[in-house]
């Protein structure tokens, strides 16, 4: 997998309180860019699932069909 550099900026307070406290800004930037595109996937996701339920006029929304596959994987886990 390659990697590029994205670049931003911050308030040299933010960043300067974060040297101070010993903050990986990179990796911290790095995760929550992650956790953002992963909400905005699921959100899509949802919505896909919301479109086709319309659709197909489906018995069930897809929230209600997301919680039960949800807790019927934590079912099979345990």
């Amino acid at each position: 997998m390659g990697y590029i550099t994205v670049s931003t900026k911050v308030k040299r307070e933010l960043l300067e309180k974060a040297r101070r406290y010993n903050v990986n800004v990179s990796q911290v930037l790095r995760r929550a860019l992650e956790e953002e595109v992963r909400r905005k996937e699921l959100e899509w996701a949802v919505s896909v699932m919301d479109d086709i339920s319309r659709r197909t006029k489906l018995e069930k929304p897809s929230d209600e069909v997301i919680r039960e596959f949800r807790e019927s994987r934590r079912r099979v886990a345990q």
